[in-house]
């Protein structure tokens, strides 16, 4: 505390916000500078990267090239151009087993799709379904994405059309963190399990789902589909630490263009993943994208970008635990600075105790914070009222936190008159 020359009391001054380091701030600043969208609206605060992350100009450059220089199709000509789009894809299914730090490339296989939806449905129609015999058992989340709840229940209905009948379990939760529950999970797997499916980073709650201990719980033989939209391109992965067979991710949300998703299969449990159907034309100017985009976030440091994003998200939380008209989705223990468990992924989802979720993204909008305000697209056991999210990106700053925490203070309905 300190005090004044005449011995008087003076209140100590406020620690200052939680956040970001310095250092990591001279390192972000640079990054920002790199993302069109971003500097050409300086009075926006783009804060919804949980739906699709903003693109560097390196990967708008790269497709503009390519456009512009070297167009064909893939696989389907002779020529210079033809056969140079022909190297582009295999030379990024190679980067994406790279990035993803693939034990084992030889042996594994990346597949393109349009997304992550599509990525997850073709592993259930295209590959499960041929897994399953009459009685076996799959387990699945029913309070994730929809994303990654759906097709196993696709699957269920194709088998039960041909005579066959499986039981879905549904992944069991802990009620307070929101995490897996693996000692009921525990209970749940038997000789009959063949197939589990999990989400790296919930796209509700923020939380890393700890995967990895999942596959201590259903043994080394079970085969595990990780749904990592959100965690590819915000934080490392490691599929030879996770121990898992299928990953399955967009590209949009890993700043290259939409329309590009990723399933990369293992090839070390379970029959060849192989996807049905002639392909077609591929997204060539998605995937050489996608190809950009990993080489920027791998330049960047991904265990920097995931270090600067969960910062932020501490400063969010932390800010919006001590005002009482919100309530912060996931976790209770984790939202103030000096918490000790494990931190938000930039990823925080909260409700206003009087406003609706849909207004108070329309109030939000106003001030120039673009954030999402709907259902979050949840599975059928989660989440049944609209929220609020905001995610951020390494583009983001504690500046616009605490922007964006200000006008949230201003519709605390603890405060004399209520909402304002």
């Amino acid at each position: 505390m300190r005090t004044t020359g005449t011995g008087s009391r003076v209140t100590p001054a406020a620690p200052p916000p939680p956040g970001p380091s310095a250092g990591l701030r001279e390192w972000q600043r640079p990054l920002r500078e790199q993302f069109p969208i971003v500097t050409g609206h300086p009075g926006l605060a783009y804060l919804d990267s949980a739906a699709t992350a903003q693109k560097p100009k390196v990967v708008l450059d790269a497709v503009q090239t390519y456009l512009t220089g070297c167009n064909a199709n893939a696989g389907r000509g002779t020529y210079t151009w033809a056969n140079r789009t022909s190297a582009l894809i295999e030379e990024t299914r190679e980067r994406v087993k790279a990035f993803l730090g693939d034990p084992e490339p030889d042996r594994s296989t990346v597949w393109f799709t349009s997304g992550t939806t599509e990525g997850l449905r073709t592993v259930a129609r295209d590959w499960l379904t041929a897994e399953l015999r009459d009685g076996d058992e799959i387990v699945v989340p029913f309070a994730d994405h929809e994303a990654n709840h759906l097709p196993w229940l696709e699957a269920r209905e194709l088998l039960a059309a041909r005579g066959v009948r499986i039981t879905v379990h549904p992944m069991p939760y802990q009620q307070e963190s929101r995490d897996y529950d693996l000692e009921a999970l525990a209970g749940l797997v038997g000789e009959r399990t063949r197939f589990v499916a999990v989400t790296h980073v919930h796209h509700v709650y923020g939380a890393d789902m700890n995967v990895d201990r999942v596959r201590r719980v259903v043994g080394p033989e079970v085969p595990i589909c990780l749904d990592a939209a959100q965690s590819v391109g915000h934080l490392p992965v490691d599929v030879g630490a996770l121990d898992v067979d299928f990953v399955v991710f967009s590209g949009h949300k890993a700043m290259a263009l939409p329309g590009t998703g990723v399933v990369w299969a293992r090839g070390l449990r379970g029959g060849e993943f192989r996807p049905g159907g002639w392909q077609g034309t591929p997204n060539t100017t998605g995937i050489l994208s996608l190809r950009t985009a990993l080489d920027w976030l791998d330049a960047a440091g991904l265990a920097r970008i995931e270090e600067w994003t969960v910062g932020l998200g501490v400063r969010l939380t932390d800010g919006l635990s001590r005002l009482e008209a919100y309530e912060v989705l996931g976790c209770p223990l984790s939202l103030t600075a000096a918490s000790t468990v494990q931190r938000r992924q930039g990823l925080v989802t909260f409700r206003h105790r009087a406003v609706s979720a849909n207004d108070l993204g329309f109030i939000l909008a106003a001030h120039g914070l673009l954030v999402r305000a709907d259902g979050l697209c949840q599975a059928r056991a989660g989440e049944t009222d609209s929220s609020v999210r905001v995610s951020v990106h390494v583009y983001n700053t504690p500046e616009e936190i605490d922007r964006l925490l200000g006008v949230l203070e201003g519709l605390d309905d603890d405060r004399p008159g209520g909402p304002r």
